[in-house]
């Protein structure tokens, strides 16, 4: 790793940046970043989903410029706000699925190849239980069709891709910066083969349309499969499944492109940048937060020991900018986690007394005007004992209204219908969940700390890009900054 660090600000500068997933929670968080910090870059270049560039361009200012995340930049250019936007922000119709990007237009192809010096390749699809074709193509394949288009830019200085700590699967203890070994699983099964598995997709999307299956059915094939083969190979779900095997492509097939793999924890809300608090959708642990808060968890799924690695949005996007000036032009692969278990670790059992604690002080109110109360809940501290939890609280009741229901002819059917909808649902997020509330690993963050250290001594702007995870007064964060926050921006309360 180079230790000497030119200023950040000076090298944006005058730069062409491709930043692919651009309508998602981090790449938001980034394209702000440098059109707040550094004005005088030259071009992003936005890769979104859409049918053709005027759907794009619509994306681009619904999903992204009119968010409350772009205030301090829409404050500081005011009535001017509209040509900078035009003159430095590009939306392009793509997806990363397709090779080329998707991008059909010759010429914009060529443009781009001409004038791109980084790439940001944060598309991905986040849902665990995804349907299998849809994961391989964006998590898996798609990194292969970026890495393709990086390796055509010409004055391209650095490609970095955005993973997931979490592609090491359930591991336990200390977990390091390492790569992938193509055809590597978790479990040391038998090989995997990528290729077979894009086989094995096509073969079976081909035999549900031949049989006329409804996409519905089509759909739940597709979750189910992607489940089946992540857990034979070792890993918990489709989403980080998919993940590693993209990280594997990209190590394949990377030759000289200078390669960065941020694999970040669970992404929060800013810390400090723009402003504190803000956030965009439930993300991870907030479902739980959210539910505990408006009275309707009664109950956690997690140990007490268990370390929740969770890390603001802002730090993960500096640690994203230095990383790029540090490994620019380096014809060689990093990987770099951005967490908090390793040096700032909080535990699930202090989260819990934290989040009681702001509930207690600042109920919500309920719909006829009350405040609703909470409790600590109770822990159920192994999926034995939620299982347990779950037969005596739902499936016994169930049993009675069943019992009921055949001898006052089908009184309480819909209540039957209703509960067991509810179990099913708690059963099936359970068993999502349980490797993050159970996880027993922590992140070795050894590189990203290097690189931290080489910033703080680099002096000039580094204070501008911060991403130090021991700064963070976890108990001040969640009560005054995080959970604020979550209600603001996500919740709508």
């Amino acid at each position: 790793m180079i230790m000497e660090l030119e200023s950040m600000l000076k090298f944006l500068e005058n730069k062409t940046i491709l930043v692919t997933g651009a309508t998602g929670f981090l790449a938001k968080a980034f394209v702000e970043k440098i059109l707040r910090v550094q004005p005088n870059v030259k071009r992003l270049y936005l890769l979104i989903r859409a049918s053709d560039l005027a759907s794009a361009t619509q994306r681009l200012h619904d999903e992204i410029i009119e968010k409350e995340l772009f205030r301090v930049v829409r404050e500081k250019w005011g009535a001017d706000l509209d040509s900078f936007i035009s003159e430095k922000v590009m939306a392009i119709s793509g997806d990363v699925s397709y090779e080329n990007l998707g991008i059909k237009d010759s010429k914009l192809r060529n443009d781009m190849w001409k004038e791109i010096d980084i790439i940001l390749n944060s598309a991905a699809t986040t849902t665990f239980d995804e349907r299998y074709d849809v994961a391989l193509g964006i998590n898996t394949f798609g990194a292969v069709h970026v890495s393709s288009f990086a390796r055509n830019c010409i004055n391209l200085k650095v490609l970095l891709h955005v993973s997931t700590a979490y592609v090491c699967g359930e591991k336990k203890g200390q977990i390091l910066e390492s790569p992938f070994e193509m055809e590597e699983t978790l479990n040391g099964s038998s090989k995997l083969d990528i290729k077979a598995e894009k086989h094995l997709v096509d073969a079976y999307l081909n035999e549900l349309r031949g049989e006329g299956a409804t996409e519905r059915t089509i759909t739940s094939t597709m979750r189910d499969l992607g489940m089946k083969r992540a857990k034979l190979y070792g890993w918990p779900n489709t989403y980080v499944y998919t993940k590693a095997m993209g990280e594997m492509l990209l190590g394949r097939f990377r030759e000289n492109l200078p390669l960065v793999i941020i694999r970040p924890t669970m992404v929060s809300s800013t810390y400090k940048e723009p402003f504190s608090g803000w956030i965009e959708g439930v993300r991870t642990i907030d479902g739980v937060v959210a539910a505990y808060g408006k009275g309707k968890l009664k109950s956690f799924l997690g140990h007490h020991e268990t370390i929740l690695d969770i890390i603001p949005v802002d730090m993960v996007v500096n640690c994203m900018i230095v990383a790029m000036v540090a490994r620019a032009n380096q014809s060689s692969h990093i990987i770099l986690h951005v967490g908090s278990s390793w040096r700032n670790p909080i535990k699930f059992s202090t989260f819990r007394n934290i989040i009681f604690r702001y509930f207690t002080e600042n109920p919500l109110v309920s719909k006829n005007g009350e405040s609703i109360k909470v409790d600590k809940g109770i822990v159920l501290s192994s999926m034995a004992i939620f299982r347990a939890y779950m037969a005596i609280r739902y499936v016994l009741p169930l049993k009675v209204l069943r019992i009921a229901n055949a001898v006052i002819s089908q009184y309480y059917k819909d209540s039957i219908i209703d509960l067991e909808r509810k179990i099913n649902s708690g059963m099936r997020l359970a068993e999502l969940y349980k490797p993050y509330v159970f996880f027993m690993g922590r992140f070795d963050d050894s590189n990203t700390e290097k690189l931290q250290m080489a910033t703080s001594e680099s002096g000039g702007d580094s204070h501008l890009f911060g991403f130090d995870p021991k700064c963070i007064d976890w108990e001040d964060y969640i009560m005054n900054t995080h959970i604020p926050g979550l209600k603001k921006y996500a919740l709508k309360i």
